[in-house]
């Protein structure tokens, strides 16, 4: 088979233009400070009598607010806005059912300014230190990075579907693939290349998997709470105290109604006759794709061998064909020592089962016609000589009736529905907003079922289908359904589906009292009462350790973040930060509800050299010093480009997204 010769990806390339930089004017300005107040005066009073004052306040638009500077160059509230809405729905896309509010935080859009801002000081390094990106350069990483494979056209251009589906065209694909190489260039050389050397990568090991013997003794929270005995005192201030814990949400029990596909395919009438006439007509769709699975032997002798040598391989393809007919049986091996498709000889020629498309026409034609078992005269194609040998046949079975009827109720009520659904979204819009006092006219209108539940302003955990809509739990508690038990107006919640609810009973969100959460306030109280009691006791260990150096303690383990014998994260962060280079360290770690833990950490317990951790973290301890240097980096590019950050118009931005 030829190869396309690839194109250029791109229809134009042109080098990028470098903006001119404005004369300093400072002198100018010094010298003729009166000309240009009176200037001044002239431009901004007729401004205001021709545009007025609403016209003039589009200059203090808070969306024109700078909230950072890169470089001298400004970040406008309106990039942050836009970039934050396109992460939004970055995340939207990839969770569907999830609620987008979550992402409408301070914390949220303070990481896309970061990312804002990290794309700025890139950009403004790969310019400052001349990284660019040739056009030869570009097209030949477009043609051979595997990344680009699956937008890559066989003959070497952009798919049209994949810059259709963004908006784009190829010569816009084009610069922002340039600029994000050029930008990748800028951290490449430092985190890319970095090497770490031994005495670094050493260090970094041994700070990782250092082992230590230590001594320990638990008083665990859990020994302690048949001790403890809160009284109603105690239970009465933890309640005060806790209040916001003790709180019902917001609830509504309603009653609503679905107008959808699935609503309107039950009231889709068919008969028999009409099923069967579509299985008829389609009988295709309910047979099975015909297979076959065979061997050949491929005699290479493309259509631009000269005729001489196709003369020498068709004879020898005869020759194996006599061979392979005398012994059908030695097929495979014969195969394995003369086919020249080395993809199929190493398994004697076996291809596999194939499909109608799947090879070539004169190789398919011959396979088809053929029984299992039969070896075919010679089929000359495009690469050569074949010699086929089938070995099974199969498909081409159809399908009853009885065993696909599901499938064509499915294909023949689907469209009808739409027309119904189609017909019935008006009617149901009107009728649910011109009747607000009850959805029993439009179900009987439409023969819709009525559904109820039970719902809160945000989708409950694992929500799906209309009660997973927020548009819908808004309309529901909105002040006209809760206060007038009004139908709530026809929300679409998903591709042709309707949704209007009533609200039967509301239960606004409150405060518990004692009596109702008492055994929970007493749970709680018992454990904070026991880890008292354990921290107690186990900072009194610890002080007599302290007093008799020699004292031992109950448990001893060697520790490590590799082996940390049923030991939490808090004991092996605290036992590996002991310092224990003047001798044994004795202290006390605080592990909260849990209780408390007397430790003596004894000594550096030295690894053997064959220690397997070594190897195992010596990739991911590289990794890390790379992504450090590469930060220090970044943060070095930061200083150097002068990045500030307006943290009060961010803040003052994100609180007024917020509130809306």
């Amino acid at each position: 088979m030829t190869k396309a010769n690839p194109g250029s990806p791109f229809p134009f390339l042109c080098p990028r233009r470098r903006s001119s930089r404005l004369i300093p004017m400072f002198d100018f300005v010094r010298k003729h400070t009166k000309l240009l107040q009176f200037i001044l005066v002239l431009l901004i009073f007729p401004s205001f009598v021709v545009f007025g004052i609403q016209g003039y306040s589009r200059f203090t638009d808070p969306s024109n607010a700078t909230v950072a500077k890169v470089a001298g160059g400004d970040i406008k509230q309106s990039e942050l806005d836009q970039a934050h809405r396109q992460q939004v729905e970055r995340m939207r896309q990839q969770m569907p059912g999830v609620d987008v509010k979550l992402f409408d935080t301070p914390e949220m859009r303070r990481r896309t300014l970061d990312e804002l801002i990290k794309d700025r000081v890139m950009r403004t390094a790969a310019v400052k230190e001349n990284l660019v990106i040739t056009n030869d350069r570009l097209q030949h990483i477009f043609a051979t990075d595997p990344q680009f494979a699956s937008i890559r056209l066989p003959d070497g251009s952009v798919n049209k579907e994949f810059l259709a589906a963004r908006g784009m065209s190829s010569a816009m694909f084009a610069e922002q693939l340039r600029d994000d190489l050029a930008t990748r260039q800028v951290t490449q050389g430092v985190s890319g290349s970095l090497v770490a050397g031994k005495t670094a990568l050493g260090s970094a090991l041994n700070a990782l998997l250092e082992r230590r013997e230590v001594q320990l003794q638990r008083f665990d929270a859990k020994d302690y709470l048949a001790k403890v005995n809160p009284s109603d005192a105690d239970l009465e201030a933890y309640y005060k105290q806790h209040q916001a814990d003790f709180h019902t949400n917001e609830e509504a029990r309603i009653e609503y109604v679905v107008l959808d596909l699935e609503a309107m395919k039950k009231q889709v009438s068919l008969n028999e006759e009409d099923l069967r006439k579509y299985y008829e007509q389609n009988i295709s769709r309910y047979t099975a794709a015909e297979e076959r699975h065979a061997a050949h032997i491929l005699v290479n002798a493309p259509k631009d061998m000269p005729e001489a040598d196709r003369a020498k391989a068709k004879a020898k393809a005869e020759a194996l064909l006599a061979e392979a007919r005398k012994n059908p049986a030695g097929f495979a091996e014969l195969a394995k020592k003369n086919s020249d498709d080395k993809g199929s000889a190493a398994n004697g020629g076996d291809l596999d089962f194939f499909g109608r498309g799947a090879m070539v026409k004169p190789f398919e034609d011959a396979a088809f016609s053929m029984k299992p078992g039969e070896i075919s005269n010679l089929v000359e194609s495009e690469f050569g000589y074949h010699i086929i040998k089938l070995l099974e046949a199969r498909g081409g079975e159809k399908k009853s009736f009885e065993s696909v009827r599901p499938e064509i109720v499915e294909a023949i009520s689907k469209p009808k529905a739409q027309e119904l659904f189609a017909a019935a979204a008006e009617q149901f819009t009107n009728t649910v907003y011109e009747q607000p006092d009850s959805l029993q006219p439009v179900i009987d209108k439409l023969k819709l079922a009525p559904q109820q539940a039970t719902v809160q302003r945000t989708p409950a955990p694992g929500a799906a289908g209309p009660l997973a809509s927020p548009k819908l739990l808004d309309a529901i508690f909105s002040t006209d359904a809760i206060k007038n038990k009004r139908n709530t107006e026809a929300v679409e919640t998903g591709a042709n589906q309707l949704v209007s609810a009533r609200v039967v009973e509301h239960h606004p969100e409150r405060i518990l009292p004692l009596a109702e959460v008492r055994d929970r306030v007493l749970a709680e109280v018992k454990s904070q009462q026991a880890a008292a009691a354990a921290k107690k006791d186990g900072e009194a260990r610890v002080a007599a350790l302290k007093q008799n150096a020699s004292e031992a303690l109950p448990q001893t383990v060697q520790l490590s973040r590799t082996k940390p014998e049923g030991q939490g994260r808090q004991v092996i962060d605290a036992v590996l930060r002991a310092d224990i280079t003047k001798g044994p360290a004795v202290i006390g770690i605080d592990l909260g509800k849990e209780g408390y833990v007397a430790a003596k950490v004894v000594k550096r317990v030295d690894r053997p050299a064959d220690d397997p951790d070594n190897e195992r973290a010596q990739p991911y301890v590289a990794q890390a010093l790379s992504a450090a240097e590469g930060a220090a980096y970044y943060d070095a590019l930061k200083r150097r480009y002068k990045v500030d950050i307006k943290a009060a118009a961010t803040a003052a931005e994100a609180a007024s997204a917020a509130s809306k």
